[in-house]
Parts: C-alpha cells; sequence; structure tokens
C-alpha cells in the first residue's frame, strides 16, 4: 500500500500557466476560437 499524502498536488484544483492565462484574456484569440467554432457549426447543420 502507497503512503498518501494529504497535502499533496493531488488535493488541490490545477493551476492555470501564464500562456493559458494570457490566451484565456485575450480577445484577438477569443475572436478566432469563436469563429472556428461557429464555422465548425456551420458545417455540421449544412450536413445534416
Amino acid at each position: 500500500m502507497t503512503k498518501r499524502d494529504p497535502y499533496g498536488q493531488n488535493y488541490y484544483t490545477p493551476v492555470p500557466t501564464n500562456f493559458t492565462k494570457r490566451m484565456r484574456t485575450n480577445l484577438f484569440w477569443q475572436f478566432l476560437r469563436f469563429l472556428t467554432i461557429n464555422i465548425k457549426m456551420l458545417r455540421m447543420v449544412r450536413k445534416h
């Protein structure tokens, strides 16, 4: 049996990296993601 540390890394929520934080607040990146997702949805709707 392995020893479990009650305050180990597995017990905390993951913290986003600085790069992830920047991408989440970058309006240009959000707009590109918005367009990409909308284009994918439009293609899916047209197929069915």
